[in-house]
């Protein structure tokens, strides 16, 4: 069964961020090689969101937590940290991986 996604403002908002990061320290085919890839990735959690991991920080929230992880090469560099409700995904936020982990400060209390 396929399910919407829907990216919260914040998702939109660090997706923009590291496609700016992108565009200054990367070629702008890079950039845009990496923007549409993250965004086909995460339309496809409509498909397959139950097969990505749960995130490691699952145990501080109340709802689940999953990741999606994407990168241009062979190593991913960022991820996308959803929820399965029974009418959609949610994409709650987006991370590169250096940074540090979520805290419950980080995401809403209960997804929209």
């Amino acid at each position: 069964m396929s399910l919407p996604v829907i990216l919260q403002p914040e998702a939109e908002e660090t997706i923009c961020g590291s496609a700016a990061w992108w565009a200054k320290h990367r070629s702008s085919q890079q950039t845009q090689q990496w923007y549409d890839g993250f965004l086909a990735a995460i339309d496809s959690l409509g498909e397959n969101a139950e097969q990505h991991p749960v995130s490691r920080e699952n145990q501080f929230f109340p709802y689940e937590i999953r990741d999606l992880y994407f990168g241009l090469g062979s190593h991913p560099t960022h991820r996308a940290i959803f929820t399965i409700q029974s009418s959609a995904v949610v994409v709650l936020t987006t991370r590169h991986l250096a940074q540090r982990d979520i805290i419950a400060d980080d995401l809403p209390s209960q997804p929209q």
